[in-house]
């Protein structure tokens, strides 16, 4: 075979070029080649885990494959996040700081402020823009929730997307959660339906396995060389936990012990095992969680179900992330693979303290009640819940310590990290306690692959990374840490650490009890009155070096020492870019955004196509609105639905079922609302239409959005009028809009499933919120209501 001569592209050609073949010597720009030898990456972020739950960090959730990498890899004891998941798995991404990046919260919290905005600049490189151009595949699986949600649309653009992004190949979700049952897939740039029903032994933890084995394999049989880097983020364990109930069942029992003993047993085997210093003590209890014996024998059972449930999920995802593991080990890669297991923030509390049968009643601030949770209890974790567990677990969760997600107490920053690649660290089985975060993984790979920071990435002159590589601990224990200094802030709770020592000034107060006192609660505004009163009396000081549960406080102790970490928190805000100040309004999902459109008052959908992202969505919520469908019904009729949005778990539908109009407002699963036409439609063109007048204002404070008339109306003629007590306040979940069909799952379960295209023909279908609504007769509407 001739010898091939390659030169560097963009250097000059160093062949020979004659007048003819005969004369010239060739040569080829050589094809991108990652160094010899180097190890693929995986870096798999688990969602909302607590530093006290998986097993090799002495929780009693067991993950044995996370184990198996545990025994031959390290265990990192003091890796800190941003207590919130998009910014942290931007910091994981691009090493840098989250307000840096536009990511101080979810990206549909977002604001027209740099630290807010929630759109990541090209001048933060990703890990896969980096590692593509070194010749590497570059693969993503799962969540996402990284792209400004006005952008997550099918009109784009698609830059924050992760093919965007320097992923070749993507299959997943894009935003915050989604349905483990009927979740909302996109496949590289669209949207694709999940392959399965779960009657058919569909969840979403198989498919993300098998698609990344399927994307690995792809590569592998063309290039046995080339190594890739998997980014693998699940979505466990977030909301909603679903798992099928042999999983569940596992854990029979297990839990029956409640999340006071559990705390105690876990801080025992923590001990044992070297995960914390042998003097740790519990911190306090948290004046939010109920005593377990003070609890009811109903409540117990509905509790300890909800902690299996959780468990079962996180084992059930263990197992299919072991199948991957296995392939590779089948391949003869994993002893060359450098996995990075991480979670993105400390367990999560969104399900208040009772659980919740349906995450979507946090976000609209509708109260849990204990009563809908036994109800749902022997079906908990299925399709017909959308769960969480109470917070009970959550604190327990996070042991030994103090508070959960949202918070930078070091329960909603400190997470389990685990770091594998025997062929690279010789060290295994051991744990290392040096100072770290998550925006010093990628300056950790890049020194362990040996790769300089680029200066550009596709022409974009790119910023500093602002993370400390901890390379240098992987062969050696001792080693000291090189990362001194990390501000957080999440919501306006705020933390600062320093060679040891760490201040927080909790907003809004140490817990929801102790905020309550002073009329705060979270979610409520932070002034610059409430900030300066904050500073001089809100902070607490911590020596974590010797009281890394942050039990002792030190404030009024060392009010020198004190000060200075106050001062040093507000050069780092200065430095990384944290201010302004802004907290957890839900209000935030609502504010007035750029779009790629000009502001409209009507939308106009066409049958068929790819859903409508959420963030697309009209905003229906308490304001007069219509929805009229242009149809056409053959005369052997036809039924189906003209348009949906949301899931059975909260949304609305307008269809046709046996002959008649309907419009059903699902309030979350807890109940729904209907209104529907008394006679058949008959065939030939219509126009059909609903139509919502409020006739009441909302109350969010106990998530009712505004009670109003529910109209139907068929070629102008008013035909149906019910009157809806209340309605879903502010938001459906991340579930999406379709037209002549439903996308995601039903909407009204109980009256269709799947799909349910429609039979006839639709022309287009109009939502108007104008507020331009037919003038009724007052008498004709009464006597309508009289007959619903």
């Amino acid at each position: 075979m001739d010898e091939i001569r390659e030169y560097k592209p963009g250097t000059p050609f160093p062949g020979k070029i004659g007048r003819t073949l005969d004369e010239s010597t060739s040569a080829w720009p050589s094809p991108l080649r990652a160094k010899e030898g180097s190890p693929n990456i995986i870096f798999f972020v688990l969602d909302d885990v607590g530093f006290g739950q998986l097993s090799p960090f002495g929780g009693l959730v067991e993950v044995p494959n996370l184990e198996r990498l545990a025994k031959r890899g390290l265990r990192y004891t003091n890796m800190h996040t941003t207590a919130l998941c998009s910014p942290t798995r931007g910091c994981i991404l691009t090493g840098r700081n989250h307000h840096t990046l536009g990511l101080s919260a979810i990206t549909e919290l977002s604001m027209g402020y740099p630290a807010h905005n929630g759109m990541v600049g090209l001048e933060h490189g990703f890990v896969p823009e980096i590692l593509q151009e070194r010749g590497y595949n570059t693969f993503c699986i799962g969540k996402w929730h990284l792209t400004a949600p006005e952008e997550t649309t099918p009109a784009g653009p698609y830059r924050g997307w992760p093919l965007g992004r320097g992923f070749e190949r993507y299959y997943g979700f894009m935003g915050g959660d989604t349905d483990q049952w009927y979740p909302d897939l996109t496949y590289d740039n669209h949207n694709v339906n999940p392959p399965k029903t779960p009657d058919e032994g569909y969840h979403l933890n198989i498919d993300l396995a098998d698609h990344a084995i399927d994307f690995i394999q792809d590569a592998h049989v063309n290039a046995p060389d080339k190594p890739f880097f998997l980014y693998y983020a699940t979505g466990a364990g977030h909301a909603p936990h679903h798992v099928e109930k042999e999983w569940a069942d596992k854990y029979k029992g297990k839990f029956d012990m409640g999340w006071d003993r559990y705390r105690q047993t876990v801080l025992e085997k923590q001990k044992e095992m070297g995960i914390v210093p042998p003097e740790t003590i519990l911190s306090e209890r948290d004046p939010d969680v109920a005593a377990w014996d003070s609890l009811s024998d109903v409540a117990k059972r509905v509790y300890a179900r909800q902690m299996e449930v959780f468990a079962g999920f996180i084992s059930q995802t263990d197992y299919h992330f072991g199948r991957i593991l296995d392939f590779l080990e089948k391949l003869g890669e994993l002893d060359n693979t450098m996995v990075v297991v991480i979670s993105d923030n400390g367990a999560s509390a969104e399900g208040g303290p009772d659980g919740s049968i349906n995450e979507g009643l946090f976000f609209n601030h509708v109260p849990e009640k204990l009563e809908d949770n036994v109800a749902a209890i022997d079906h908990w974790g299925g399709p017909d819940t959308f769960c969480h567990y109470s917070w009970g677990w959550t604190w327990a969760g996070n042991t030994p310590f103090r508070r959960w997600k949202r918070e930078t107490y070091r329960g909603g920053i400190s997470d389990p990290c685990i770091v594998y690649w025997p062929r690279g660290i010789k060290a295994a089985g051991e744990t290392r306690g040096q100072f770290a975060h998550a925006i010093d993984l990628l300056p950790t790979v890049l020194e362990a692959l040996e790769i300089e920071p680029p200066e550009t990435i596709r022409g974009v002159a790119q910023s500093d990374i602002q993370g400390v590589s901890f390379a240098h601990t992987f062969n050696k224990g001792s080693a000291e840490s090189r990362h001194v200094t990390q501000h957080f802030e999440m919501f306006g709770h705020r933390s600062i650490y320093h060679d040891g020592w760490r201040a927080v000034c909790p907003f809004p107060g140490p817990s929801f009890v102790e905020a309550a006192t002073k009329g705060r609660a979270f979610g409520s505004p932070l002034t610059a009155e409430i900030l300066k009163d904050l500073d001089k009396n809100g902070w607490e000081l911590y020596h974590v070096a010797e009281d890394p549960s942050e039990r002792n406080n030190l404030a009024d102790k060392d009010p020198e020492k004190l000060n200075e970490m106050i001062q040093r928190w507000y050069t780092e805000a200065g430095k990384y870019g944290v201010l302004p100040l802004a907290t957890a309004d839900m209000s935030r999902m609502n504010v007035p955004r750029p779009k790629i459109s000009k502001d409209r008052s009507t939308f106009t959908y066409y049958p068929g196509g790819s859903p409508v992202p959420f963030a697309a969505t009209p905003r229906v919520f308490n304001r007069s609105h219509s929805i009229t469908a242009e149809v056409e019904i053959p005369e052997a009729g036809a039924e189906g639905v003209l348009l949906a949005h949301g899931n059975r778990h909260g949304g609305y539908a307008l269809y046709i079922k046996d002959g008649r109009l309907h419009y059903v407002h699902n309030y979350l699963a807890l109940e729904k609302f209907r209104v529907s036409s008394p006679d058949k439609l008959p065939a030939g063109k219509l126009s059909l239409r609903y139509e919502f007048e409020p006739t009441g204002k909302p109350d969010f404070s106990v998530g009712k959005g505004s009670q109003g008339k529910g109209q139907l109306y068929v070629n102008g003629k008013l035909v149906a009028n019910v009157e809806f007590p209340y309605t879903v306040p502010s938001s459906f979940g991340i579930i999406g809009l379709s037209c002549g069909y439903d996308a995601a799952d039903s909407v009204v379960p109980e009256d269709y499933k799947g799909a349910f295209e429609f039979t006839g023909t639709i022309d287009h279908v109009t939502i108007d919120v104008s507020g331009n609504l037919i003038q009724d007769d007052e008498a004709e509407m009464n006597k309508l209501m009289m007959k619903q």
